[in-house]
């Protein structure tokens, strides 16, 4: 799903790689370690007794959860020998709402929950808005120097720009369907369609639908908050001139997708100097359009972990 309109341009000159792995921000940077986190709800796979070590954490995309990941987790967990933890974002799947919806109290999150579970040379994925977080953790002050190892971007840049139409028809979808207290799928999938008609788009809308043991249905993600968070949603908290994150870095673009184009890309590698980009032929969602391809890109970048 598409967060940001085809017409973000963002013209940036090259930045020289640099030697050390974080750049502390030179001026204003705005931290996450000013935000108090929450507790966020988790799925995981532990192929081992290693639960900390090398572990690969997930972060979905808007309106996502954790579980959009299953199969991902199972393969990595299986093919790398790795701990796998995809997490549910503030205000998505079964993880507390909470106020802001930013990315810098989500990455707050994030990193409350690596220490909280001790994990160390962390390799970081994120998809879409869960990218944006990804990145927003990688270029955070206070992250702790052995926390994160590699970063995976899934078809989003560390840009700026106002939410696309399609994401305010979906919110204005679900306050439709909240305040009609439809009692069945079928009445829901039929305001929706006033909005949209992509019947995938429709289906992963509605999986955040609960029905009520009175018969209603109601929206687990706070809809009304998201839609306040317009346009934080639509930012990022970080300048490329205060700081940068020099690990290893994956981007993933869609070759159908302008989210991640050639406008953008010398901003991320601004950002991430140390950055390589991968394309499949696919739209917005790599991860599930060709998720064989994916897995592949991602399993060959972060590697096996190895047993000492």
């Amino acid at each position: 799903m598409a967060l940001f309109p085809n017409s973000i341009s963002h013209q940036i000159r090259r930045c020289p790689p640099i030697t050390s792995t974080l750049l502390r921000p030179l001026r204003g940077v705005s931290s996450a370690s000013s935000i108090r986190p929450i507790e966020l709800h988790f799925n995981s796979q532990i192929p081992g007794e290693n639960k900390t070590d090398g572990a690969i954490v997930i972060l979905h995309g808007l309106f996502g959860s954790a579980r959009n990941w299953n199969a991902h987790s199972r393969s990595f967990a299986r093919k790398l020998n790795r701990p796998v933890y995809a997490l549910d974002l503030r205000n998505h799947g079964s993880s507390e709402h909470a106020s802001p919806m930013s990315y810098t109290a989500m990455a707050s999150d994030v990193i409350h929950f690596m220490k909280q579970h001790d994990l160390s040379n962390v390799s970081l994925i994120g998809h879409s808005m869960g990218g944006k977080v990804a990145m927003s953790v990688a270029l955070e002050p206070s992250l702790p120097s052995n926390a994160l190892e590699k970063l995976i971007v899934a078809d989003i840049a560390p840009a700026k720009g106002q939410l696309s139409d399609d994401f305010k028809a979906y919110i204005r979808a679900m306050q439709k369907i909240a305040a009609a207290k439809v009692s069945s799928r079928k009445d829901a999938l039929a305001i929706l369609n006033e909005f949209e008609q992509d019947p995938d788009i429709c289906a992963f809308l509605l999986t955040n639908l609960v029905p009520k043991a009175d018969g209603a249905s109601y929206f687990r993600i706070p809809v009304d908050l998201l839609g306040e968070s317009i346009h934080e949603l639509g930012s990022f908290p970080f300048e490329p001139e205060e700081v940068q994150w020099s690990g290893e870095t994956l981007f993933v673009k869609g070759a159908r997708s302008s989210y991640i184009n050639r406008h953008n890309i010398p901003l991320a590698e601004k950002f991430f100097p140390n950055m390589k980009l991968e394309t499949l032929e696919t739209g917005h969602w790599v991860h599930s359009e060709r998720p064989l391809e994916f897995l592949k890109l991602v399993e060959d970048f972060i590697g096996p972990l190895s047993i000492s």
